[in-house]
Formats: C-alpha cells, structure tokens, sequence
C-alpha cells in the first residue's frame, strides 16, 4: 500500500467505479448492504416525468431495481460471458421470469463478480441483507465465490419481536460470509457473556475466578481409556465414560502437547491445576468429580446474534437514514476478519456505518454511494467523529467545476440539488421524503445564537435553471410561513440585478450574540449565492456560534483503548 494512500469517498453507480478505479486483489474485506426489500414503504424507484424509470440515479432511501432496458442489457451481457454465473441467472429466469427480484439479481451479478476480482486472496466478503433475498443472493455468491468459501450465514436480530398477519415475526436479517481462498484472514473475539449466562457461574476459586461445575462424564460405556477407572472410581460401573475439556488441557500445555496424553493423564493434570471439583458424599467420602469450569473473558463469536440492537429513536448515533446499522456489528466484523492498515470496502456505503467504524478501527477505506445525500452525511459523520483526527480522504465523482456542475443539473435535477445544498452543509429537504408540490424548501441549517438553546432556522433553495426575481419573493413567503431567520437562494445562473435589488429590500438578521472577532452582529436576511461562487469558497453568512444542521453524530475516539464493543 502507497505510503500517499488517502481513503476514497466515491459519488456514482459501483460498477463502473468498480470497474475502472480499484485494482485487482487491493482490498481486504468488503461489507455490503445493498438496498432491496420489496415491502419497505422507502423502496419505490423514482420515476421521470416520462414516466421512465431511472436506473442509473436512485434518489435517496428510494433504492430498489425494477425490470427493465438496463436489466435486460445487463442480464444478456452477463450470460454470454459463460461460466457458472450464467448458468444460475439462466436457472433464475425461468423461475422468476422478468421480475423486479430477476432484476435485482441480474444488477448485482457483474456486482459481486467484481468484488471478487478486488478482494484479496486472504480477504472476505459480507452481503447483508434480509429474506427477502437472501436465498437467491446465496446462490449468486456460491457461482462466483465457489461453494467451498461460503463460511457462515449470520442471523442478525435486528428489531424486537412482533406480530405478523398468518405468519411468523420477521425479525432478523441475514449475512452471507464468503472468504476469497481458503487462507482468509480470522481473527478469534470474544463477546461479552450475558447476564444470565455469567449468573451460573456462582463460586470463585483462590485466584478470585468464578467457576461452576460441569460433568466430567459422558453417557454410555467406552471400551478405551476413558472408560477405565481412575483415583478408584469406575465410570463403568455408573454406565459412563470420562469426557475431558481438551480445550482446558489446551490451555494449560498446548495443542501439540495435549494430542500425547491419554484420557487418565489429562484427568491428572486438570486435578493438579485445580480444575477438578471433588463434591463430598452422604458419608463424607469424595462422590464421583466435577469439572471445575471457570468463567472465561467472553463466548466465542456465534452466527445468531441477538445482544446487538438495532438503531432506536434515542440512539445517539441515529442519524436518520432508514437503512441505518448499528456499529457495534460493523465492529464486530470489521474487527474479525482484518487487521489495521487493510482496505474495508462498502460499495453501498449509505450513510457511512462501515465507514466511520473502519476509520476508528485504524483501517483504510473506500466507500460508494449513487446519491449526493450520503456522501454528505458521510463527510458530516466524519467530522462530527473525528474532527482532525481524520485520515486524509477525498471525495471522488462530485462536481469539482462550473461544467461538472452544469452536467449534473441536466443529468439529475435532484441530485444537483442534494449537492448544491451540501456545498453550504445543508441537510437535504429532499432527504426528509418531501412528496407532492414543492414546498419551497430545498435544505435547512440549525444554528444556535443565545443561551436558550433553541435552534434558529436558515431555509435553503437550490435553483439549476433560469432564475428570476420573483424566486426571491417566492422565498420570502418561505421564509415567513417557516419563521425561518435566514434565506439562502443558491443559483447555477447568475443572478439578475432585480434579484439583487430584492434580496438587498428583506433587510438583516440581527444576532443575540457577537462572533468572535466579527465586526458586525447583522446578516443578509436573503443571500443568494451562485454555485461559481461556493465552489470558489465563498460561504454563507450567519452566527456560527453552535451549528447543528445535520444530527450530531457522537464524538469517536481512534484510540486503541476505546474502541469497545469486543473483548
């Protein structure tokens, strides 16, 4: 890895970018949660006026495939290729026939083919996704990964029980574990017991560990050794066998070691370690012995997890967006299967769980997302984590220049607007499911300017066509209905003089407190500001005492000390 590397925050559709920036076999893990759930109310495909689909932008939290001209392309293209892969799709088409899942599968296909190109021998992948889904996805992994990677299906308990019409409560998701090779990295963890559990273990021994005790026998008679007799007590006779912890003799001599004795020695040498409880009889003699299990530090990673809960509303890293993951699972498989320094990959990054846990874990990333809203709630929840403890990043794929600006505008009017509203960190109105006529409301910014706390409120409209001075009126009604202290009217055109002149007649906002070093304590009550002028640094005007426009995502620490979530 270049000692120049800087972590890669990619804006557009994964598989070109896949395809045409990131090298073969230069990725660690990849974690992906790509968007489908037939029966999530946020999944509708945004549709042109034409009454088209758009396949290529997906507006935010609107992230599903329906079958179509890409999806029949892609399909064809992917099965003249031959091979497994092809063989499955085709397998799918006469089951599924043209369906919005057949589609899905037909998208995600060159998807994971691409992946497995990037991914390292030693790497590993991890598709999240619910079961809706994942039996298909399994089949699709299994052609290109190879049947003999597939390592687990994790079962996730993502919400609390409830109720369901004839059926069972869904209440889990699934994760499909596949490693590139066989020599994928693993990292054993352990994860904090339960409550319940850790109640069993009532005793403490000498060295102040807590122990329960276990049967040292097993039922049935054995002819060997574990069926002789030992310190005159014959398991025989009681129509059992000794059964030993060959994890607790590990443990005290090692693997290599441990394969040289005998069931007898091992008795022997738990019993020397005082691992072995002697309970006294009725008559006071010693009664057949127990295994003294102690407590250990934690339980082994297992492939049902029910102790990570899913994002509630008072969870202080609830950001707001639907498909939002806790990060103590990113965590936990960030932290199992690479190491600091590897490169995490999320090609459907959303709004940045993988990523803000990889950048705390102290591991390189690349992550990418079709929509401008994520990319701005991913730089907004970096910096509200790490502040300038951040690695070096950069944004690839946004506007960098006025023609770049113009081509999105043509491109995607929505998009155009997610960005442009992000060049002053505004948080898109759009993000906030705004249906219908449009309200006037592009983006809103909170800022806090007295010591009651209470948030004043700058409305944000986002213009990428002709502009007039009646759009300045328009915004003043807004900015009325709203009780809104600020309007920013941001433009792509220039301005006209009447603009201006109208602008200049809604007069000041006049803060409660003075900003360090400011000269004045009025801000233009309307600002319009071109986008040739944010994208030259010009910013917006007002009290910048306490903002908070997005939700403030909690403050991280990158030291090692800190991490948590895992023993």
């Amino acid at each position: 890895m270049p000692s120049d590397w800087k972590n890669k925050l990619f804006f557009g559709d994964n598989l070109p970018i896949l395809r045409e920036h990131i090298a073969n076999e230069s990725v660690d893990l990849v974690y992906l949660d790509p968007p489908f759930n037939s029966n999530a109310n946020y999944n509708v495909l945004f549709k042109e006026k034409s009454g088209e689909h758009s396949h290529a932008q997906i507006t935010a939290f609107e992230d599903t495939w329906e079958w179509g001209a890409d999806a029949e392309e892609t399909y064809f293209e992917t099965i003249q290729k031959g091979g497994r892969l092809s063989d499955f799709l085709q397998a799918f088409r006469v089951l599924l026939g043209p369906s919005d899942m057949m589609a899905y599968l037909v998208m995600m296909a060159p998807r994971l083919q691409e992946l497995h190109r990037v991914l390292k021998p030693t790497g590993s992948i991890y598709l999240h996704c619910d079961p809706t889904a994942s039996h298909y996805l399994k089949l699709l992994m299994d052609a290109v990964f190879d049947t003999i990677n597939f390592r687990n299906e994790v079962v996730w308990k993502r919400t609390s029980a409830h109720s369901a019409a004839r059926r069972w409560g869904d209440v889990h998701d699934t994760i499909l574990f596949y490693s590139k090779s066989e020599g994928y990295k693993w990292n054993s963890l352990l994860v904090p017991h339960t409550a319940d559990y850790a109640a069993r273990y009532k005793n403490v021994n000498a060295g102040g560990e807590r122990w329960a005790d276990d049967n040292l026998t097993g039922p049935g008679l054995r002819n060997g050794e574990s069926g002789q007799a030992w310190r005159g007590l014959d398991p025989t006779a009681k129509g059992v066998h000794w059964k030993v912890s060959n994890k607790a003799v590990e443990g005290l001599i090692g693997s290599e070691q441990m394969t040289t004795l005998g069931t007898l020695e091992k008795l022997d040498l738990l019993d020397k370690h005082g691992l072995i409880y002697w309970p006294k009889g009725r008559s006071g003699k010693p009664s057949f012995p127990r295994f003294r299990r102690v407590l250990g530090k934690g339980m082994p990673l297992q492939d049902v997890i029910t102790e990570i809960p899913p994002i509630n509303s008072q969870a202080q890293e609830r950001l707001g967006y639907p498909t939002q993951k806790p990060e103590a699972l990113l965590e936990r498989i960030i932290k199992a299967s690479s190491n600091e320094g590897d490169v995490v990959l999320d090609p459907f990054c959303g709004c940045g769980t993988s990523i803000s846990v990889a950048e705390r874990l102290h591991r390189k990333w690349i992550g990418i997302d079709i929509t401008h809203l994520a990319i701005t709630l991913i730089r907004h929840r970096l910096f509200d984590h790490f502040k300038s403890d951040i690695a070096p990043y950069e944004v690839i794929g946004d506007p960098k220049d006025l023609a770049s600006a113009h081509a999105l505008a043509l491109e995607d009017r929505y998009q155009f607007q997610f960005w442009a509203a992000g060049l002053v960190d505004a948080f898109p109105a759009q993000g906030r499911k705004k249906k219908g006529a449009d309200s006037g409301i592009d983006g809103v910014i909170n800022f806090v300017d007295d010591l009651s706390g209470q948030a004043k409120k700058i409305i944000v409209q986002v213009k990428s066509g002709h502009v007039k001075a009646g759009d300045i009126r328009d915004l003043k009604g807004v900015i009325e209905r709203e009780k809104a202290a600020i309007g920013a009217f941001i433009t792509l055109e220039e301005p006209t003089s009447p603009m201006k002149t109208e602008a200049v007649s809604a007069g000041f906002y006049e803060s409660a407190l003075k900003m360090e070093g400011a000269s004045s304590e009025k801000f233009p009550k309307i600002q319009i500001l071109t986008i040739a002028d944010l994208l030259d640094g010009k910013k917006l005007e007002f009290p910048r005492h306490n903002i908070a426009t997005f939700k403030q995502a909690e403050r991280k620490s990158k030291s090692k000390e800190q991490q948590g979530g895992l023993f």
